[in-house]
């Protein structure tokens, strides 16, 4: 007799040190979270007496976050940190989630997301553009809280995403050429979706809203470095620009 098994949601431990986040992003944050799965368990973890967590306080109860208090007697900062890490493993342990998402900038939670790892579950990632690279190496999937942000947030100006974006389009055009040449296609050119597969797997935080664009395929376009394809409607491919303008194979 064949067992039915019904696919669900990938349930998620939601855990943000509220030392290192902007509540500026919660909205942003949890829109992006919903593409991965279910928030399950959503906790943060600062000084919530403290003027700077002001923010934060005002934002819990609409994204049902429970606020884990660590009062700044000493060292604020690591009494949070060593409460997050000490949650993560008890719900690591518990077997119950499918993917933890950890909010931070700080490279303190790279050992702790390489541990989770380990254990055969999936990191992901939220910090600013200076988080350092060992812990956004550490997740399978890291995402730049600026890219977070309303469209049209005070501090970016109002400007639209291209105008504002961390970096130019052209920032991409190694990375993107790089793993085109890994895929080694014989004729050259590979498809979109592929490509995007390859760079989550190359790069964790390679995001295109990073260089102001929603669309990959956008992105590529922007860059002037690559052909894109689409023949009879099948799947876009691209490759990279031949010399002397050579036409596309079709």
């Amino acid at each position: 007799m064949t067992q039915h098994i019904e696919s669900r949601t990938p349930r998620l431990a939601i855990l943000i040190d509220a030392d290192n986040t902007s509540a500026k992003i919660v909205d942003g944050l949890f829109e992006e979270i919903a593409k991965i799965g279910e928030a399950s368990v959503r906790r943060i973890y600062g000084d919530f007496a403290s003027p700077r967590s002001k923010g934060w306080t005002e934002v819990l109860a609409r994204h049902a976050i429970i606020p884990q208090q660590q009062f700044a007697y000493t060292s604020g900062k690591n009494a949070s940190d060593i409460t997050l890490v000490i949650d993560a493993m008890d719900l690591l342990h518990s077997g119950r989630f499918d993917g933890f998402c950890l909010v931070s900038s700080d490279s303190d939670f790279t050992r702790l997301a390489s541990r989770i790892r380990e254990q055969g579950v999936d990191v992901f990632g939220f910090g600013e553009q200076k988080t350092p690279e060992s812990f956004r190496q550490a997740c399978r999937r890291f995402t730049y809280t600026e890219n977070l942000l309303p469209d049209l947030d005070a501090d970016r100006g109002g400007a639209a995403d291209a105008a504002t974006s961390l970096q130019p389009p052209s920032a991409a055009t190694p990375v993107l050429r790089k793993v085109i040449l890994q895929m080694d296609s014989e004729d050259g050119w590979v498809p979109l979706g592929a490509l995007g597969t390859q760079l989550a797997n190359l790069s964790s935080d390679f995001d295109p809203r990073t260089f102001g664009f929603r669309k990959l395929s956008d992105l590529v376009r922007k860059t002037g470095a690559f052909e894109l394809d689409q023949t009879d409607g099948k799947t876009l491919r691209v490759r990279l620009k031949q010399p002397g303008g050579k036409k596309a194979d079709r």
